[in-house]
């Protein structure tokens, strides 16, 4: 891995289901989550997700590319998140990356990885993140006590 490394992009289905499952999970019971006249009574054309489910999809991308390509438990160790335009029921979220650095300093005995995300979706920019995930640093580059 190295900066500029693009990630594959990955394909999210906006489903009403994924919508209220993500805002239940994440205890997020305002009704625009999971009511659609109650959405609609607030201006809103539908239900719409919300960031907490929008930040798992985020840490999702980003650990599963990290885990994939150096086969260790990625952490996510900060992400900052802003959102953009909301993603309603039948939308198709398409998150992309880039890496912007790689610290292999086997500090505490991690490899500590920066990626850009950003996802969109048919009104547009849905979210732009940075998010810094670290993993176990490979054996070799482990210091002895």
């Amino acid at each position: 891995m190295k900066p500029g490394e693009e990630l594959p992009s990955l394909t999210v289905p906006i489903t009403r289901t994924l919508i209220i499952a993500g805002a239940i999970a994440s205890r997020d019971y305002q009704d625009v989550h999971h009511d659609a006249e109650a959405a609609r009574a607030k201006g809103t054309p539908d239900i719409f997700m919300n960031i907490l489910t929008t930040n798992g999809l985020v840490g999702r991308y980003v650990t599963d590319y990290v885990n994939g390509r150096l086969g260790r438990n990625a952490i996510l160790r900060r992400v900052s998140i802003r959102l953009g335009v909301p993603s309603y029921p039948g939308d198709v979220l398409v998150l992309t990356g880039r890496i912007l650095s790689v610290d292999e300093r086997a500090i505490e005995n991690e490899c500590v990885i920066e990626i850009s995300v950003a996802g969109t979706n048919r009104l547009g920019r849905h979210v732009t993140a940075t998010v810094a995930v670290a993993s176990p640093a490979p054996p070799a580059s482990r210091t002895a006590p």
